[in-house]
């Protein structure tokens, strides 16, 4: 009524009114009914198409919008598509992926290039009939799961943090990424984890994870949803309803999850719940089968009990549901043109690097089509997508201005990465004072290349220590062994740097070498906290939780005395030492 008096009152409206009118981005506009309002008339205006592209987000290889470096590989994969500005126009998808494999992010990190891409791909989406910037997403969980690296900021990842106990490092360390990825014109996180892990043998999260304890988890992972928040970053829980308790990696085959009602709610769905409570924008399921909850067999990804009856009604959650990547092997229990089809059924809204984008784009249109899915159902889910795009500023700004790639890497920035790793490094064990070392002493560093053995000697002889180095291969032969041994007989002490050695015979083989040919052994885990268990008689051992530059610069610190470590157990080494565990010189 009040709208139709000031149409009388002031006659015809203008071209120049009508387009504010209809645009909610528009200053002043704070009015969440009318934003609302405006993307469901947006949703009228569609086709089918045009929905059903807004409900995928893909990878796609290359550096540029239309890099044609990339074509076989990208025809392939997105059948006819030759690029990023092919895939855009030809499938009217909602968002893309980077990845470092698809060299969409290079190594070392060109940040000019990615923000350029992101641009590019922006202005790509807003010249269609209908225009609506895309969600551009990678998984930048810090530590072991970072796509942005050098010269960007690099964290040491969430077990290091839970390590140091410290939400206000948890916030920060978000706040920065959030504001590194924006400047990348990246405006959502696949991030963070939220499973709890309690799985020693667990070969996909483990050091992704904060904790065995489902508190801290819940409060280190609302303290991120904070600080990537507080930078307008797009942030998403995984992996629903909690992939913490298993020795399955989906993405090789599909793990279950045995726990019953009570432990479910009082362990994995607590750091869930709390991100919800948030108001965290995205939840990801895993590829897990969880009988408490659906006892079909059907992952998460698929299960309408999970995602619908659960995440939806139980939880109340309201925001995105976006699969775990729809090419690994966890999600592949039904034939591959029908997984989009049953994960979107199943309650999800974004559908995640299916295998081939043209047989899952048009597997959801004749599902549509044939009435096996609703167009009502198919609005419900864009109109979320929408939303959350609109929440976050996209309609308002898709572009990110060029010189915002000055905050990355910052001095200030790099600073704090280097505060929370030195607080996080665990001294496990220390038989006789062992560490730190003497300068006097001559050191041997050995241990898998990835584990950083070579960096790790130079910093010690940088500071004093008379060392060398040998790195072997993830799985040391015999003969490399063999070889560790022989260059470790003028040493007084070894320094082995494993990598998840629990779980890796050879790595064991190495470390019981070189404890067996007499040698003092010190291991400096490069990763999971619990390879303590394939060696318990060993005479030290340092938990890093992590392989990047920042964690080996934090571990020779440690080692030589120049700080004394601080960090406490996330994890209960079984038989061995407790939660919270933790020594110091």
């Amino acid at each position: 009524m009040l709208l139709i008096l000031i149409l009388v009152m002031s006659g015809p409206l203008s071209a120049v009114t009508l387009a504010a009118w209809d645009d909610p981005t528009r200053p002043g506009w704070k009015d969440d009914q009318a934003a609302r309002g405006w993307i469901q008339s947006k949703i009228q205006h569609m086709s089918l198409e045009e929905k059903i592209g807004q409900l995928f987000m893909i990878h796609v290889y290359g550096k540029t919008p239309e890099d044609a470096s990339y074509e076989e590989t990208n025809v392939r994969q997105n059948r006819g598509a030759k690029n990023f500005k092919e895939a855009i126009e030809k499938y009217h998808i909602g968002g893309v992926i980077y990845f470092n494999w698809t060299d969409n992010i290079g190594t070392p990190l060109d940040a000019q290039q990615v923000n350029s891409l992101s641009n590019g791909l922006q202005k790509i989406a807003m010249d269609q009939r209908m225009p609506i910037p895309l969600l551009i997403a990678t998984d930048q969980e810090g530590g072991v799961v970072a796509r942005v690296t050098e010269p960007a900021t690099v964290f040491p990842g969430n077990m290091a943090i839970a390590a140091s106990r410290s939400t206000a490092y948890a916030e920060k360390s978000a706040e920065i990424m959030g504001a590194e990825l924006k400047s990348l014109g990246i405006n959502m996180d696949l991030a963070p984890v939220l499973d709890v892990n309690i799985n020693p043998d667990n070969p996909v999260i483990g050091v992704r994870s904060f904790s065995e304890s489902p508190e801290l988890v819940a409060d280190l992972g609302s303290a991120q949803v904070k600080g990537y928040q507080s930078q307008n970053l797009i942030v998403t829980a995984k992996h629903f309803p909690g992939h913490g308790d298993t020795n399955v990696d989906s993405h090789y085959g599909l793990p279950i999850i045995n726990h019953d009602l009570k432990t479910l709610h009082e362990v994995d769905l607590k750091p869930f719940k709390a991100a919800i409570h948030n108001g965290i924008d995205a939840i990801m399921p895993g590829h897990i089968v969880v009988p408490a909850l659906d006892d079909s067999g059907l992952p998460a990804t698929l299960s309408k009990p999970i995602l619908t009856d659960l995440l939806r009604k139980e939880l109340g959650f309201n925001g995105v549901i976006i699969t775990d990547s729809l090419g690994m092997s966890g999600a592949n229990v039904v034939p591959r043109e029908r997984v989009p089809v049953e994960a979107f059924k199943a309650g999800a809204d974004i559908l995640l690097n299916p295998p081939d984008v043209e047989l899952s784009y048009n597997a959801m249109l004749n599902a549509v089509q044939s009435g096996e899915i609703s167009e009502k159902r198919v609005d419900e889910s864009v109109f979320r997508i929408l939303m959350l795009k609109f929440k976050r500023g996209l309609f308002h700004s898709p572009e990110t201005p060029a010189d915002e790639i000055q905050n990355i890497g910052t001095d200030d920035h790099l600073n704090i990465a280097a505060e929370i790793t030195e607080k996080s490094i665990t001294l496990v064990k220390n038989d006789n004072d062992i560490l730190p070392l003497k300068q006097e002493q001559q050191i041997f560093v050995t241990g898998p290349s990835v584990g950083n053995p070579s960096m790790l000697s130079q910093l010690l002889t940088e500071k004093g220590i008379s060392s060398n180095s040998y790195p072997t291969s993830t799985n040391p032969t015999s003969a490399e062994i063999s070889s560790a041994v022989e260059q470790a007989q003028n040493a007084h002490i070894v320094i082995v740097t494993t990598y998840t050695a629990n779980t890796n015979s050879a790595q064991k083989e190495l470390v019981r070498a070189l404890k067996d040919s007499g040698k003092k052994v010190v291991v400096a885990s490069m990763r999971n906290p619990y390879d303590l268990l394939a060696f318990p008689d060993i005479d030290a051992n340092v938990l890093t939780y992590g392989f990047r530059q920042v964690s080996i610069e934090a571990l020779a610190k440690v080692l030589t005395g120049e700080l004394s470590p601080t960090g406490q157990l996330p994890v209960t080494i079984p038989t061995l030492y407790p939660y919270g565990h933790g020594l110091s010189y």
